[in-house]
């Protein structure tokens, strides 16, 4: 009798071993592959939903101080960007509007910038957001390699949320695929 108990209960005890096994495998997959690592934040700020009518541009908690000497410099200089469709890439004319502010910011070093992503409607929210965050980095960028300090850089993505012109064509869609900058 006690050899037929053995035998009974030894599919039950297979079963069992087989269920512990799956478990501790299981955990140790979820354990080995789980997020070991947390990407790092981005700097990039968003820009929120629903700016009340009657603002003027973004006020929430960048603020940017320069003196009104490179206030009044940087009104001598073409303050917007232009990229082609679905790109973050400088072309060669923005490559020279942005070398003259680099020029500004190189000359005066506490001097900041708020660089401004924008995008055309077409695409999702979220695609905009981040192509337009991908065009202020890319602005940035261009600035620091040109010897601009990082540290006086600013980001900030606006997506599509705010086109400087109305309309569905490739007219109003050029004007709106831009990065602005503001000191």
């Amino acid at each position: 009798m006690f050899t037929s108990l053995t035998l009974s209960n030894t599919p039950s005890k297979m079963r069992f071993a087989k269920i512990a096994a799956l478990a501790v495998l299981s955990t140790t997959v979820a354990l080995t592959t789980g997020c070991a690592t947390k990407r790092a934040t981005s700097e990039v700020v968003v820009a929120p939903l629903g700016i009340p009518g009657g603002q003027v541009g973004y006020t929430g908690g960048i603020d940017i101080n320069n003196s009104a000497a490179v206030i009044s410099a940087a009104n001598n200089l073409q303050a917007v960007v232009y990229f082609d469709f679905d790109s973050s890439d400088i072309t060669s004319q923005s490559a020279s509007v942005l070398s003259q502010h680099a020029s500004l910011l190189s000359a005066n070093p506490g001097a900041g910038v708020l660089i401004a992503g924008h995008t055309d409607e077409r695409g999702s929210r979220e695609y905009n957001m981040a192509l337009g965050e991908r065009r202020a980095q890319s602005v940035s960028s261009y600035l620091t390699a040109q010897g601009a300090a990082s540290n006086n850089i600013q980001v900030i993505s606006y997506g599509e949320e705010r086109p400087a012109a109305t309309g569905a064509d490739e007219s109003a869609y050029s004007q709106n695929r831009r990065a602005e900058l503001s000191y």
